[in-house]
């Protein structure tokens, strides 16, 4: 695995992170996410990260952004991609770690995802449902997962509420 160069996305960044985003995945729904969660109160400055490749080419992009657990603030890790010529070249895991460690900066204490199962617990993820945490729809109980940034802090539980553009 590669050391990646990784920081925060700027406003040059946004055509690459929406090419990053329909090359990775079949529609361009994710795209359109990320499109519409820059437009929404949920987006936090500071927390869109992007890896770069020698060129200084963006190649990797993750998305943190505002929800809710109940009524305890919380952030949502939002589609996580990866050029697919750069996929299992570790940089969509660099570009997540530096998107956890700069929430964590800012004093955020709780992350969800609803992803692979199988990918996220080596950032620390773990099953929501063990934390009474769930949704308002219907989706595997291995696929919500939620994580604690800091151990002195637990995670609440509730239901994830999320911003507008997710449409949950």
């Amino acid at each position: 695995m590669r050391n990646w160069i990784t920081r925060a996305e700027a406003s040059a960044d946004i055509p690459a992170v929406r090419d990053i985003n329909l090359a990775a995945f079949e529609t361009s729904l994710e795209a359109d996410l990320v499109d519409a969660l820059r437009a929404d109160p949920a987006w936090i400055e500071g927390l869109s990260f992007v890896a770069t490749d020698d060129d200084g080419r963006p190649v990797g992009h993750a998305l943190l952004t505002r929800c809710h657990i109940g009524d305890v603030p919380a952030l949502c890790l939002a589609p996580c991609a990866v050029r697919p010529e750069q996929q299992s070249s570790g940089a969509g895991f660099a570009v997540i770690r530096a998107a956890l460690a700069a929430a964590k900066a800012k004093g955020e204490h709780y992350v969800v995802v609803l992803g692979h199962p199988a990918y996220y617990p080596r950032f620390g993820f773990d099953r929501a449902s063990a934390h009474g945490i769930g949704l308002t729809i219907d989706v595997p109980d291995e696929a919500l997962m939620a994580l604690t940034l800091d151990a002195d802090h637990p995670l609440p539980g509730g239901t994830v509420r999320y911003a507008a553009p997710f449409g949950i």
